[in-house]
């Protein structure tokens, strides 16, 4: 283990849609919960470029040795340099039967805020990660996007393939943002969702059904109709964009309601 690092536990609970990287190759946003129930960010993970027993799943613990506060530019208190040569499986990702009780043990006794909270945390003391249970849901929109990565990155994969290293990173075409309400405002807010099962699942089914209209659809139905039913207790784990402390969707978690408070 690598001097000053620290061995933690962590539920891993954030994975975002690859980010190419010119330092690291590229970038996957990924959070969790510690057993001491609070945040922390794994930057920098490069996942597709580990090996097979250096990979983890989401609702899965694992034990990982962290560097402290403070690595890089990245001043988030969150933020944790992990040393990847560390990581252990412990165990199998929680699973979501009777109810995600094994699931919500953990994330109900974490704080929820609205998005009016998160920003003044923020700016308080840099808050960049959080939970929040959003009152309404009103719409998940897919906006077209470039289709290309920028310049920067194709020479970059240019020289990786000489070496053999270079894996092919898919750009989404759209991108997709969630409307929703919380309690405390009548404000909308539109916020990017960047979940990267909602990459996995466009590219599916694009290919799937050889249609991009199609495959946002299948988006749709999965992270609206589904994820922000009426019958689901739907959370957003939410955090920032570095630099631009962005709030964006980061993932989801969406248990069925408490049979109690359907009779509410």
């Amino acid at each position: 283990m690598r001097p000053g690092f620290e061995l933690t536990r962590v539920l891993i609970t954030v994975m975002t849609y690859p980010h190419p990287s010119q330092k690291y190759r590229e970038i996957v946003c990924t959070a969790g919960i510690t057993q001491a129930g609070q945040w922390v960010r794994l930057y920098p993970v490069d996942y597709r470029y580990r090996p097979e027993h250096q990979m983890f799943r989401k609702w899965q613990w694992i034990k990982i040795a962290l560097g402290p506060h403070g690595h890089g530019n990245d001043q988030r208190p969150e933020s944790r340099e992990p040393d990847l040569d560390t990581i252990r499986h412990l165990g199998k990702p929680l699973p979501t039967t009777d109810a995600w009780s094994a699931r919500r043990e953990i994330v109900d006794r974490m704080p929820h805020h609205t998005v009016m909270q998160l920003e003044a945390l923020y700016e308080k003391d840099r808050t960049s990660l959080g939970i929040v249970r959003p009152q309404r849901v009103l719409d998940l929109i897919a906006t077209p996007a470039e289709g290309q990565w920028p310049a920067k990155y194709q020479w970059l994969w240019k020289q990786a393939r000489l070496f053999g290293e270079q894996k092919p990173l898919r750009r989404l075409p759209f991108k997709f943002q969630y409307v929703f309400q919380c309690e405390d405002s009548t404000q909308t807010y539109t916020v990017m969702n960047e979940d990267w099962e909602l990459g996995v699942l466009f590219l599916k089914e694009r290919h799937r059904r050889r249609s991009e209209q199609a495959a946002v659809q299948s988006v749709r139905q999965k992270f609206f109709d589904q994820i922000c039913g009426s019958d689901k207790d739907t959370r957003f784990f939410m955090g920032t964009r570095h630099p631009y402390n962005q709030w964006l969707v980061v993932g989801t978690f969406w248990p069925p309601k408490d049979p109690q408070l359907r009779l509410l």
